[in-house]
């Protein structure tokens, strides 16, 4: 059984830091695509980042300079660190990993969800 577990989200201070973690268990997931979304309640799920299997990112445009995405040598662990909070990044993140070869921006990507983590950010 595959399962997305994220940790790492809490309450934090504009400006702050946080570092979210996602570990993967139930197949390996090194040749597969493996990203960030974010919800608020009320709107679709946004995409956050994204990491291919060969360590290439893509990140959403209002995070650049602030987020960055990796994961470990083995692929089925993928982080987001988060610096330069702002109360507009508040949502629940989940971790997402794609079925197969496919790496973008689309949730439609990705097959297998976690359950989320919230992220508070206070002005």
């Amino acid at each position: 059984q595959v399962q997305l577990v994220e940790s790492g989200g809490g309450l934090v201070q504009a400006g702050g830091s946080l570092r979210l973690s996602c570990a993967a268990s139930g197949r390996t997931f090194s040749r597969n695509a493996m990203g960030w979304f974010r919800q608020t309640p009320g709107k679709e799920r946004e995409f956050v980042a994204a990491i291919d299997w060969f360590g290439g990112s893509t990140l959403y445009d209002s995070v650049k300079g602030r987020f960055t995405i990796a994961r470990d040598n083995a692929g089925n662990t993928v982080y987001l660190q988060m610096n330069l909070l702002k109360p507009e990044d508040t949502a629940v993140y989940y971790c997402a990993a794609s079925a197969d070869g496919k790496f973008g921006r689309w949730v439609g990507f990705y097959r297998y969800w976690g359950q989320g983590t919230q992220v508070t950010v206070s002005s």
